[in-house]
């Protein structure tokens, strides 16, 4: 078991251990915002036909040659085409097409007249503009060629994706499942939600924050019953959640206190442990294990301890684990917006907001940063990243955030 590692070494320590999810055969329209899991070729012309973009009249672009206001060109209406239906008859010399949006172009015809350019008489139709040739003509495969690849392996299906889809006539496809993760809160201090607050208890607000971060993040969270300060309690609570999730998180009972058991529950049942404390602040009892294969993150049961190293250190695993690459942390440089005048012995991860976009982001951090002050996460939408033995921090310098 490695201790006291840095942000970095944690994370990679925890990726190597990942394993991510298979994959799994969904109808479409279950499959919104998935993973795909092969690349998916076009097994047809989108469109499938020359067709028109728009009512009107399909002719020959020469027949309209001279065509204006003063001096329209008459021409004969053979035939008349809907949306889905098909044209039985070809354009010639001298002849129209009334033709709606949508509806196949007839052959002969090589090009489309608005209908408001025109007017009908009859069995007839004036033409009052030149057309020319491929005027307002939407080709076959326009759009999307038979055989081409439309969507790579690791696409996420959104709208557009599960849209693009359906015009292909796919009704069925391979997405990556969606990971189950448990989340785990420990602590006889620990109520839940809806009864009357007893003397010395909290409300368990962890469970909510992180399951519904997960949820968020396109997860399939798993509401576990809190677990007691007691060795055996918690043992039998980390064995049921990991039967039930791909990744378990424990929030609460990592640091040093007499009921602080994860280390020892995590012992007992046998588990890899991984590292334990990180360099950094907030978050640093950070307890990483591996048990029946599966990654067990177990976080300080301070909220925004909690909610903080959620970001840094269970994201990128679950950007792995659900082979979703958008999750990932991203980093950026920033210019502080206003003095931080604090120093930092050891690494920082303030909250910060950044507040505008020039040339430059700008950044200024929250006014409280107690690991256990969840309001001030509240508009946080980065992490400033504070090296240790950094002095107070001057509006203009330039820091490194995590975007969140």
């Amino acid at each position: 078991m490695k201790t006291k590692v840095t942000l970095e070494e944690a994370q990679e320590l925890l990726k190597s251990r990942i394993l991510p999810v298979d994959s799994e055969k969904l109808p479409l329209l279950l499959a919104h915002q998935r993973v795909l899991a092969r690349d998916i070729y076009a097994p047809m012309d989108q469109p499938p036909f020359d067709r028109s973009p728009l009512d009107g009249y399909a002719v020959r672009s020469r027949d309209t040659a001279g065509a204006g206001e003063a001096h329209p060109v008459l021409l004969e209406v053979i035939e008349e085409v809907c949306a889905g239906n098909s044209p039985q008859r070809e354009v010639t010399a001298g002849t129209a097409c009334r033709i709606m949006t949508g509806a196949p172009i007839p052959m002969g015809a090589d090009c489309i007249i608005r209908q408001e350019e025109t007017k009908e008489i009859g069995n007839q139709v004036e033409i009052y503009r030149q057309m020319s040739a491929m005027e307002n003509y939407c080709f076959k495969g326009e759009d999307i060629k038979k055989e081409s690849l439309i969507l790579s392996e690791g696409s996420f299906l959104n709208y557009v994706a599960i849209g693009i889809l359906a015009s292909m006539g796919i009704d069925e496809v391979s997405v990556y499942r969606l990971p189950k993760i448990a989340v785990l809160s420990t602590g006889d201090e620990l109520m839940n939600i809806g009864g009357e607050l007893l003397p010395g208890k909290i409300y368990n607000s962890n469970l909510y924050t992180i399951g519904f971060r997960l949820k968020e993040f396109g997860m399939d969270p798993i509401f576990l019953d809190n677990a007691a300060d007691e060795l055996d309690s918690l043992c039998t609570a980390i064995r049921s959640g990991l039967e039930r999730c791909d990744m378990l998180i424990t929030l609460g009972g990592v640091s040093v206190g007499k009921k602080d058991l994860l280390k020892d529950a995590m012992r007992t049942l046998g588990a890899d442990i991984l590292f334990w404390k990180m360099n950094m602040k907030p978050g640093t009892p950070a307890l990483c294990s591996v048990l029946d294969d599966k990654p067990v993150i177990s976080l300080s049961g301070n909220p925004a301890a909690a909610a903080i190293t959620f970001e840094l250190l269970v994201r990128p695993a679950l950007s792995l684990l659900a082979r979703r690459k958008d999750l990932d942390l991203k980093k950026a440089d920033a210019v502080m917006e206003i003095d931080y005048e604090k120093e930092s012995s050891k690494r920082r991860l303030l909250r910060g907001k950044l507040v505008a976009k020039t040339t430059q982001e700008l950044v200024e951090p929250g006014s409280k940063h107690s690991p256990g002050v969840l309001s001030s996460f509240s508009d946080c939408n980065c992490l400033i990243d504070i090296p240790a033995g950094t002095p107070s921090l001057k509006k203009g310098q330039q820091v490194t955030i995590f975007k969140l």
